[in-house]
């Protein structure tokens, strides 16, 4: 099945109630928790979350690493608005709207940078790779979960079936364009091989995840 993009920003205010409303708690737990026992010692400077949306995986960061900065980047001010709001009482959080490639981040230096759901949104994905190499120091680990693209338009009815039966219409319809605009895992490969990080591990997780994991080339 050929790729066919989505549009990169969420912005509508039924978008933002519903993923706002949304119970991706577990996901979200799991996504945090395996960033954890898997990232290894983190050279200083923020944890950046690239594509943080409401602020769901930023938040559980901030208050799981509490002596460490972490930085929510979203290129929808509607969504942040939110994230905002849920994060206030923590002093070790903020959150920049930047649609990334972004002067906004040219002054981080990032110790680690994760990020959910992002890449397949991009139009131009090699953009995210420039963005997380630049924005982080070597040694990095970076943390990177999305959707992989399924083979067939019958597979996607399948996992819209089996995943958002009853979702609210708006989370059911961009979960199938989602899976359309999700990559495969070779064209990850080359994406990674394209940007000089061909050494970052990419593995399949259940029926439709990615995970993308590596540490930015250099010596901390």
């Amino acid at each position: 099945m050929r790729r066919t993009p989505e549009p990169e920003l969420m912005e509508s205010p039924e978008q933002v109630l519903a993923y706002a409303n949304a119970d991706f708690e577990t996901s979200d737990d799991d996504f945090v928790a395996a960033f954890l026992s898997r990232a290894g010692p983190i050279p200083a400077g923020p944890i950046v979350d690239l594509g943080c949306g409401p602020g769901n995986i930023a938040i559980r960061l901030a208050r799981a690493l509490p002596q460490r900065t972490v930085i929510g980047v979203d290129g929808s001010e509607q969504m942040l608005a939110v994230a905002r709001q849920r994060g206030a009482s923590l002093g070790n959080l903020r959150f920049v709207c930047a649609r990334i490639p972004s002067p906004a981040l040219a002054d981080i230096k990032a110790g680690a940078i994760v990020s959910n759901s992002l890449l397949h949104h991009l139009h131009a994905p090699a953009v995210f790779w420039r963005t997380t190499k630049a924005t982080c120091v070597p040694g990095a680990p970076v943390f990177v979960g999305d959707l992989r693209r399924p083979a067939t338009g019958d597979d996607v009815d399948t996992l819209v079936a089996r995943y958002a039966r009853g979702d609210p219409d708006v989370l059911r319809r961009d979960f199938r364009a989602s899976l359309h605009a999700a990559f495969e895992i070779t064209e990850i490969h080359e994406q990674l091989v394209a940007a000089g990080l061909g050494d970052f591990t990419v593995n399949e997780v259940g029926d439709r995840h990615v995970l993308i994991t590596g540490n930015i080339p250099g010596t901390p």
